[in-house]
């Protein structure tokens, strides 16, 4: 049992929230990290870059990250049961690297059909010697994990730096790149990804308290989402409707004149403040609705977050553009709804009807956002499994993988929505849509969107049933389709899905002390 002293603090998780890392040292002895360096060094110069295979290629990595320290910064962040994904990679940064820039600013190829605000998912850039600025550490940008659009010389660049078996735990989404090692020495990274499995119940941190406090050299403010994830995770399920009243006119005037201010700064803590007040601020729902189309991303985030803690008049601001606003209105709309609550649900289950796949795929994400307490829009979102469109598809079964199998229905619909993908692998998969085009490396979307789903969901569903339709899956042609399989085979640990896994793992075992200098 994981001792609670390794969990993080209210302060690490409020540094988390607000600035999208945070950075931690394991106490490894010198020589494993050595042992660890040299095979790596050995795997690149005579191998080749092993990719999802750094792990078995070098197994010691593995000892990394079962540490307390980083079980216990996962399990803060994630949740006690999260997934250490199939894809992991070693960052090779060489000796006197002539990149110019030592590379681009960038957010790593997403696993989702659309990114999440909450910590859904997270990465640990992990280094395995002493790291200065001058070997070229991975630089991010502080609480830039929520933007699309990059914000260039408005972020601060920070490059951390070490002693051996430091490690940066990132927000998923956190803009990153790599910088130049002007050294004569090699530089390695292992990044390596994680899942979360199921919402939060209860917060799984050393929690002390229940108020927010911001901490110091917050990058930008944007209080309303911050307390979204904040009170999501911590298990609350309610947004704060009520508000604080207000008693000051003049100070909403104020506030409501500064949303069309020329700077784009005023404009975005006006609409923060807006927000802290909820409904007592609802007459300013109609001008906050305009600022969702502001030209500044950070502005329109805090008048989307705004409207989300508004009560009704917030809500229906909201719907309306996701209903009827660009697809760029839509999207922030939708981040900002899904800490409005149950009450968006009647409103969500007309958007999956709409003629837009865009809007239906919309409701759909924010439904799964609203997670369990959407149990009544199941019926719905298993109907929308016959969309035609594949982006709706994908975000109508993350959904039902997030609202869980309460219902008894989510199980056997995952089971036969993967079975389906399944048969339909050898057809040509191809869509034009800017979310799932470019997610080549995943080439059965819809069964590996319904493999993770069944990875959350599948201890409550019939059991024979979900291990024959992963067995099927152990064969299926996208990698990670069988990676999702083979764990969620592993968490059921029924008889039958260990037999299923026996056989797997026969014919699946690495042998990583083979390689093309091997003599047999």
């Amino acid at each position: 049992m994981l001792d609670s002293k390794y969990l993080l603090t209210d302060e690490q998780m409020m540094q988390f929230i607000t600035k999208g890392y945070f950075v931690l040292r394991n106490d490894l002895p010198l020589q494993l990290h050595q042992s660890v360096m040299k095979e790596i060094y050995h795997v690149f110069h005579e191998e080749g870059n092993p990719g999802n295979n750094i792990l078995p290629r070098v197994p010691d990595i593995q000892q990394f990250f079962d540490t307390p320290v980083v079980k216990g910064a996962l399990t803060s962040v994630l949740g006690p049961d999260y997934y250490m994904h199939p894809h992991r990679h070693c960052h090779y940064n060489q000796p006197k690297n002539q990149t110019p820039g030592g590379g681009q600013w960038h957010k790593d190829g997403y696993w989702s059909s659309m990114r999440s605000h909450r910590p859904w998912w997270a990465m640990i850039f992990y280094y395995t010697h002493d790291i200065t600025e001058e070997l070229g550490p991975t630089a991010i940008m502080p609480g830039t994990q929520y933007y699309e659009k990059f914000i260039g010389d408005r972020g601060e660049t920070l490059l951390p730096t070490g002693k051996a078996g430091t490690m940066v735990l990132v927000h998923f989404d956190l803009w990153h790149k790599a910088t130049l090692n002007v050294t004569d020495m090699d530089r390695y990274m292992l990044k390596f990804q994680f899942v979360r499995l199921h919402e939060p119940k209860y917060p799984s941190w050393n929690h002390q308290n229940k108020e927010m406090i911001v901490p110091e050299g917050a990058p930008a403010f944007h209080l309303n989402l911050w307390q979204d994830v904040w009170d999501w995770l911590r298990g609350e399920r309610t947004s704060r409707q009520a508000g604080t009243p207000s008693d000051d006119a003049a100070r909403l005037a104020q506030l409501q004149q500064q949303l069309t201010a020329a700077d784009a700064d005023v404009r975005g803590r006006a609409a923060d403040e807006l927000g802290l007040l909820g409904e007592a601020a609802a007459s300013s729902a109609s001008a906050l609705g305009l600022l969702l189309s502001d030209p500044v991303e950070t502005t329109a985030l805090n008048a989307s977050y705004a409207l989300g803690h508004m009560g009704p008049a917030g809500v229906e601001q909201l719907i309306c553009h996701i209903a009827s606003g660009t697809t760029l209105v839509a999207e922030r709309a939708a981040y900002g709804l899904q800490g409005a609550g149950v009450e968006t649900i009647p409103a969500l289950l007309q958007l999956l009807e709409h003629k837009d796949e865009k809007r239906r795929a919309l409701a759909a994400f924010v439904l799964g956002m609203i997670g369990s307490a959407a149990d009544e829009a199941v019926p719905s979102l298993i109907a929308s499994l016959q969309d035609t469109s594949e982006w709706v598809r994908r975000n109508a079964i993350e959904a039902l993988g997030m609202i869980g199998n309460a219902s008894d229905l989510v199980v056997p619909a995952l089971t036969k929505i993967l079975e389906e993908s399944l048969h339909s692998e050898s057809e040509a998969q191809s869509s034009n849509d800017m979310y799932i085009s470019n997610q080549s490396y995943i080439s059965n979307k819809i069964g590996y969107t319904a493999a993770l789903s069944l990875l959350r969901t599948g201890k409550d569903g019939d059991a024979k049933q979900v291990v024959r339709s992963l067995e099927q899956a152990l064969h299926s042609k996208d990698r990670y389709v069988r990676a999702y399989a083979a764990e969620a085979l592993t968490y059921l640990r029924t008889d039958e899905a260990v037999d299923v896994l026996i056989r797997y793992y026969r014919t699946a075992r690495w042998c990583s002390d083979t390689s093309k200098a091997s003599p047999f």
